[in-house]
């Protein structure tokens, strides 16, 4: 019989729920199980594709082009799996669907019931997702926290399997102790509200993982026990990680897996799996040396408030190549709006010895990024731009070195004459019914490496199991505007390569410069970082952390010299 498991939030948001959900998932698989996962967002937008990041965080892009969520970019980098479409199912898309259901008379003309049909959608849903992934264990991430109206159908969901299938369904709670600063104590009341409120939707919480800036002690295990009617032995504490890829690890040492397989009357399977992966933080943990890597970005602030899930899998990359490569890297969150004219902030970035201009939409900050990827290539500094970035970089190079002064995307200014960057053929009509949702160049596309490149040789030099088909390899993308290959010839003249087109050589997808010119200056089309993973990292991110570290060596061997 197949077995769910249901996680859900309490108290606030932005707790951890993904993480905890990615890390039994993981947990689960080291113990022999094939695992599946789906989030279930209370929003009623159909994807996260309109989404602006700076509210929900990066859209992340699954193979088969779906936009979702940045908690799937979680699951994948985890359980070092790929997810589709399916996995991801928002409280739009459920009613999108009851809605054309009932359309098409799919319900013999029955009245159509908001608490009633809907949960049965989800159910469906989850059970459709469950059969054809050949899984064991369905884990469903239900978003927000307990009490919102969002999150209540899919509660009610929960509720009716697990009257169904008592043996079948379990349901993890995650909350927060918060210990006021005035105070000094740790305070389980929120907790015991947000479990109260999960009682009233008729469901008792097999297991609380205990979220805290410290560690739960007995004192206040014993009362979520007593008051949240759960085993004192389900109650994990989850204080804060320096690193949340310890977090396996430290919920495995209280027991957690084997609670929850014994749950779900289930026998371990066990791998090596957990091995690997504690093996890897511990190597991570010895590591002494570092690298600065500057990220120019424009979806960073919030009020007064800074942020970095705009760009989570980004910094995720980076930290996956850099523990790779045995280097710690700083990363400096860099406002490409304030270089635009700021001299100071852009002496800065002389001190990177990386710089990354990831993806981006519109005018705003353009100038500063275009200034940002200058210095780089001035510089011999290290530089990788990911699909917006690269878009930028071609512009630059255009400017600065072919001379081309007035070149630019047509995205920023459509009537430029020089439109080196131009909106994709396909796109003219689709822009014109003002069709945004979906619509875009998305998903897994093949992109063709050209021999004897720096892309290619970091491709065969890091190579694993995503990446064993060259001179083809599938990369995602998430783009509108396009590389205007009437340039190449031109470009090319002078020292800037394509080294990635799409195999029938209508779309530019990589370009590079020439290594005689920058020891490292790649910008990618695609999106690299979509497919990095703790035990995988991504082979451009690898290439481009070891160039940073011989950059950040040759610095410093100058400095010793001079003095």
């Amino acid at each position: 019989m197949h077995k769910y498991i249901f996680v859900s939030g309490g108290v606030i948001s932005g707790i951890g729920k993904g993480i905890t959900a990615s890390s039994i998932a993981f947990i689960l698989k080291s113990y022999g199980f094939k695992i599946t996962m789906i989030k279930a967002d209370p929003y009623l937008n159909v994807d996260a594709g309109t989404m602006n990041p700076l509210e929900h965080g990066e859209t992340f892009v699954l193979e088969d082009g779906f936009e979702t969520d940045m908690d799937i970019g979680s699951y994948e980098r985890f359980v070092n799996e790929s997810f589709t479409r399916v996995n991801s199912m928002t409280c739009g898309a459920v009613l999108q669907k009851v809605i054309k259901d009932e359309r098409s008379l799919a319900y013999d003309g029955k009245w159509v019931s908001l608490d009633y049909h809907v949960p049965d959608e989800i159910i469906t849903w989850i059970k459709s997702v469950a059969d054809n992934s050949h899984s064991e264990i369905t884990i469903i991430e239900i978003g927000g926290t307990v009490g919102e109206v969002g999150n209540g159908l899919f509660l009610e969901a929960n509720k009716i399997m697990k009257i169904q299938n008592p043996r079948d369904v379990i349901h993890i709670h995650v909350s927060y102790l918060p210990i006021p600063g005035t105070l000094g104590e740790m305070k389980s009341k929120p907790v015991q509200i947000s479990v109260q409120l999960l009682n009233s939707h008729g469901i008792c919480p097999d297991f609380l993982i205990a979220r805290s800036r410290r560690g739960i002690d007995d004192v206040r295990r014993d009362k979520l026990s007593r008051y949240c009617f759960i085993k004192k032995e389900n109650i994990i504490s989850a204080p804060d990680a320096s690193c949340i890829y310890d977090i396996p690890i430290n919920f495995e040492k209280t027991n957690i897996g084997e609670n929850i397989i014994k749950e779900l009357n289930l026998k371990p399977r066990k791998t090596t799996l957990l091995k690997e992966w504690e093996a890897k933080t511990k190597k991570m943990k010895k590591i002494s040396k570092s690298v600065d890597i500057g990220i120019v970005g424009k979806y960073y602030k919030s009020g007064k408030f800074s942020l970095k899930d705009s760009y989570v899998s980004v910094l995720e990359a980076i930290n996956h190549a850099g523990w790779e490569m045995g280097v710690n890297p700083n990363i400096h969150w860099i406002v490409a709006d304030d270089l635009e004219k700021d001299k100071e902030k852009q002496k800065e970035l002389l001190k990177m010895d990386g710089i990354i201009v990831p993806q981006g939409w519109g005018s705003r900050g353009a100038e500063g990024k275009i200034k940002a990827i200058q210095i780089a290539r001035e510089n011999r500094i290290p530089y990788l731009g990911l699909c917006y970035g690269m878009q930028m970089a071609t512009i630059e190079f255009c400017r600065n070195v072919l001379g081309i002064k007035d070149a630019n995307s047509e995205e920023i200014d459509p009537k430029s004459k020089n439109l080196v960057i131009h909106l994709m053929e396909n796109q003219k009509e689709i822009l014109k019914h003002q069709n945004y949702g979906g619509t875009i160049r998305l998903g897994a596309w093949p992109c063709k490496i050209k021999k004897g490149t720096l892309l290619e040789s970091l491709y065969k030099k890091y190579t694993n199991s995503l990446y064993n088909t060259l001179p083809v390899v599938m990369e995602r993308h998430r783009h509108r505007y396009e590389f205007n290959t009437k340039y190449s010839s031109l470009i090319e003249s002078k020292g800037m390569i394509i080294s990635g087109e799409s195999p029938d050589g209508k779309l530019v997808e990589a370009i590079e410069l020439n290594k005689n010119l920058h020891p490292f200056f790649i910008g990618t089309q695609y999106h690299p970082e979509l497919k990095s993973r703790f035990l995988a990292p991504h082979p451009i991110f690898l290439g481009f952390i070891n160039a940073s570290n011989k950059r950040k060596i040759f610095n410093i061997l100058t400095i010793f010299l001079w003095k």
